[in-house]
């Protein structure tokens, strides 16, 4: 099989990994990928967004299977078009992508499949944002209604703040989503999606704020760990069964059948799991904890799913222990980051083991130098038999890391996490 992945980052660099690790894939090839994955890849130039392009791309390298990445390419219909062509795409429709491209889109789909999520609501005009704000709180949460790279949210217990990033949004021309606030830890699942044939993957958890202790603003996403020990089976299986069975089959309903990665994002509080957001695609940087500990053929799960056939394949098969991933994020990240600083100590062509190096937003000058290119922009990912072993082995490789004026979480999987009590009534 030879396989055609679009997109430019740790993620990408992650399911490449995961691909050449399936000994039914002959070839690689990534467009435009980064200089991490040109170690295990032939790189293309494409703009991922440009779905001619990417169409004509995957008829000259004769691929098997394209699998799309990033969620914008999805978004804006990239699939329906490279689909429409004759090739297998792991990754859903433009329609059936709206379930992250458009959060009221979203809520919709959950509020006739019976599925909880938080209380909201849609403000578009800034004369409704201050009495719209009165009615949520004592914690506001802001988000903008379209893809935002998982930075477009504010959650404070700070009326002006939230009123501030509202009133930006507005300004800029975007719907505000107020919603109101879920308690408990979140859980991010994603799920294999084939029509109404699911198959989950490991949960894990993703740790979004910028610093320890989850300090500072949003970001894309600093770490993650997989599996969760605090996650009870039955919650998982309530996660499947109650929210993502029913949101797929509404969305077939509505003839936009989805095909490819459905992640929900949920907090899981006193009245059981409740949905945060769905995304379209693999999320980032859990996918790269995840995939470490893949133990069956990856190709064969997504070209299944890319063609109709997921029903017919064997659930995935998981090897023991955990795995975190930790981001090493250029200086000023999230604001706008520093970029060109070389980076050293960054080398590593494995395709698994105990540690990998996985890059996010690197380039390479015509010296060779290593140099950063983007605000997330290493991942170091840890296996261990257990999440301290993993947690161990990801720092002390990220130590020998250096990239000037850069920045990590040195908490990731550390907290322990609490499970509120269910609530008995609200059940």
């Amino acid at each position: 099989m030879r396989v055609l992945v679009i997109g430019s980052g740790a993620r990408e660099h992650a399911l490449v990994l995961a691909l050449r690790r399936d000994p039914s894939v002959t070839a690689v090839i990534a467009a435009p990928g980064n200089p991490g994955i040109g170690q295990h890849a032939e790189l293309r130039p494409v703009d991922p967004c440009a779905a001619d392009d990417v169409a004509a791309l995957a008829g000259e390298v004769a691929a098997d299977l394209v699998v799309i990445g990033p969620e914008v390419p999805l978004v804006l219909g990239v699939a329906d078009v490279v689909r429409a062509a004759g090739f297998p795409v792991f990754g859903p429709s433009a329609d059936a992508a709206r379930i992250e491209g458009s959060k009221a889109f979203a809520k919709d789909v959950m509020a006739v499949a019976g599925v909880r999520t938080a209380h909201s609501e849609i403000v578009d005009n800034p004369a409704e944002l201050d009495a719209a704000l009165d009615r949520f709180g004592p914690t506001w949460v802001v988000k903008d209604d379209g893809l935002a790279a998982g930075k477009g949210v504010v959650v404070t217990a700070d009326r002006r703040a939230a009123r501030d990033h509202g009133a930006e949004l507005l300004e800029q021309g975007h719907p505000v989503l107020l919603e109101s606030f879920l308690d408990g830890p979140e859980v991010s699942l994603f799920c294999l999606v084939d029509g109404e044939t699911v198959i989950p993957l490991l949960p894990a958890q993703d740790h979004k704020r910028v610093g320890d202790g989850d300090s500072g603003p949003n970001t894309g996403g600093m770490g993650a760990y997989t599996p969760l020990p605090w996650l009870p089976a039955e919650t998982l299986t309530e996660i499947v069964e109650d929210v993502v069975k029913p949101v797929a089959a509404e969305l077939v309903a509505r003839g936009s059948s989805f095909s490819g990665l459905l992640y929900a994002g949920l907090a899981v509080g006193t009245n059981g799991p409740a949905v945060v957001e769905f995304n379209c695609r693999f999320g980032d940087p859990e996918t790269q904890a995840v995939l470490a500990l893949l133990d069956s053929p990856f190709a064969e799960l997504l070209h299944a799913t890319a063609t109709g056939r997921l029903a017919e394949v064997d659930a995935p098969r998981w090897k023991d222990g955990s795995a975190i991933t930790v981001v090493l994020a250029a200086e000023n990240y999230p604001a706008r980051p520093r970029t060109g600083d070389v980076i050293t100590g960054a080398e590593d062509g494995a395709l698994e083991g105990e540690t990998l190096v996985l890059h996010a937003g690197t380039d390479q000058r015509a010296d060779k130098a290593l140099v950063s290119a983007g605000g997330r922009v290493l991942n170091v990912v840890g296996v261990g038999a257990d999440l301290a072993q993993a947690r161990e082995r990801a720092y002390a490789r990220l130590a020998g890391i250096k990239l000037p004026g850069s920045h990590f979480r040195t908490d990731i999987g550390a907290t322990e996490v609490v499970v509120p009590e269910r609530n008995s009534v609200a059940g």
